[in-house]
């Protein structure tokens, strides 16, 4: 991933955000008139702002029911502007250049281009009637809050529930009494030994997947001093061994991180214990597998409860005049208020970034709607080094940096091939973090 939320694009498409056509065809009676992309006056008032998003029509249900209830409520009209996704990121740029932007924004990441016209949304972040977790908005080096999550996205584990029936061996359904990372390996090599499934985990070939395990075996994966000169520490080597190890063609299949194989259909063939992946995959999960019972299950704690969590978008606004400013900032102030804030999240199918709520998703899978939960209970006990991914990037848009390419992926498959080492593997990544984003 290159910038803060890029990953969202194609999660989109395979994963929670199948669940919103449920919701947007309960409520397209009442819906706001969406424009289809085209250009827009920006530079609202007081009574007038625009506000631009991104997303495939029929998948913007929330901000539609969102705008429509804010101009019932204060009579403030708020003009919807969904923009092609190709094309956001360019046409921010230009908008930025030509003193054109709109007042409020869902975006996929930030840009130095428009960062500096940014209002502060600190009020709201740090509302305690909101309970925004601090962890995943983005900031400035001043402690300006630039943006808020529209929602969140995380890594976690599911488990074929069947074969672990049929095996007789347990798994926790509580993030208050998971297991560590020793103890769910074990199980999983149990569960394949017992029903002759053919691997114990299959395991997305992420850098996200494989910085939340090493966080949750202690480590800090690969982490910028001060300075901004990267390194890694021991417990972090240690993770990283044991993971090349675990790719032994039995406990997990080479060819995923070798050659791309897909873990998502290993998993659904229901011939694999479990797959790490995450949130993302919940609705999908929810229509295709139908061979077997499936289950979201704690993330492993080894001592540490993590994950990696990460912006599905940013919402932001923009400093076009004062009064548009003053009308931006109220507005986003009512979208996150928890009862409109949980509206938008049930509509568009969004894990939230607030703690303390309980969103009615439209799902009729008993599994999918236990997996939200799930991920809506563990969020909040995660270490903040579960943010820390998510805030270096915007860090490094500020500064004009970006991640281009994460070596992690191709030294790792080397590793894992017996090309080098694990420790080899780690030096590379870490001079590529140093070339890209260092300093």
């Amino acid at each position: 991933m290159t910038n803060v939320g890029v990953r969202r694009s194609s999660r989109l498409g395979r994963g929670m955000r199948r669940m919103v056509p449920l919701a947007a065809a309960a409520s397209a009676g009442a819906l706001l008139l969406t424009a289809c992309g085209g250009g827009s006056d920006s530079g609202g008032t007081s009574k007038s702002l625009t506000f631009w998003i991104s997303t495939v029509p029929g998948q913007d249900a929330g901000w539609k029911k969102s705008v429509a209830a804010y101009e019932k409520e204060t009579g403030v009209k708020v003009k919807l502007v969904n923009i092609p996704y190709d094309g956001y990121t360019t046409k921010l740029r230009n908008s930025a250049q030509a003193n054109s932007l709109p007042d409020v924004a869902a975006v996929p990441a930030l840009d130095p281009i428009w960062s500096n016209k940014l209002i502060d949304l600190s009020e709201i972040a740090n509302n305690k009637t909101n309970k925004i977790n601090a962890n995943f908005v983005a900031k400035d080096s001043s402690g300006k809050v630039l943006s808020i999550p529209s929602d969140v996205t995380a890594s976690g584990m599911f488990v074929n529930k069947s074969l672990f029936e049929k095996a007789g061996v347990e798994y926790p359904t509580s993030p208050d009494k998971t297991w560590t990372w020793d103890e769910f390996i074990k199980a999983a090599n149990k569960v394949r030994e017992k029903t002759d499934a053919k691997y114990s985990l299959t395991f997305d070939q992420s850098p996200s997947r494989l910085r939340a395990m090493v966080y949750e075996k202690g480590g800090q994966y690969v982490h910028a001093d001060d300075f901004g000169k990267f390194s890694v520490d021991e417990a972090t080597k240690k993770a990283v061994n044991t993971f090349v190890g675990w790719n032994d063609d039995k406990v997990m299949p080479k060819s995923v991180w070798t050659s791309g194989a897909d873990p998502s259909a290993m998993f659904q063939s229901g011939d694999v214990v479990a797959y790490w992946s995450g949130v993302w995959q919940v609705a999908s999960f929810a229509d295709s597998i139908t061979k077997f019972e499936w289950a979201s299950v704690p993330t492993p704690a080894q001592p540490v409860q993590a994950s990696d969590v990460n912006s599905g978008g940013m919402t932001v606004g923009f400093n076009n005049n004062a009064d548009a400013a003053a009308a931006a900032k109220k507005f986003l102030s009512w979208l996150y208020e928890p009862a409109h804030y949980q509206a938008l999240c049930e509509a568009s199918g969004f894990l939230p970034v607030e703690t303390g709520l309980n969103p009615t998703y439209p799902f009729k899978s008993e599994a999918a709607q236990a997996a939200f939960k799930l991920y809506n209970e563990s969020i909040p006990l995660y270490d903040p080094i579960s943010g820390y991914f998510n805030k270096a990037q915007t860090n490094w848009v500020l500064k004009g940096k970006s991640l281009a390419d994460d070596p992690t992926k191709a030294e790792i498959g080397k590793a894992i091939n017996g090309e080098q080492s694990a420790d080899k593997a780690l030096e590379n990544i870490v001079a590529g973090y140093n070339q890209q984003v260092g300093g």
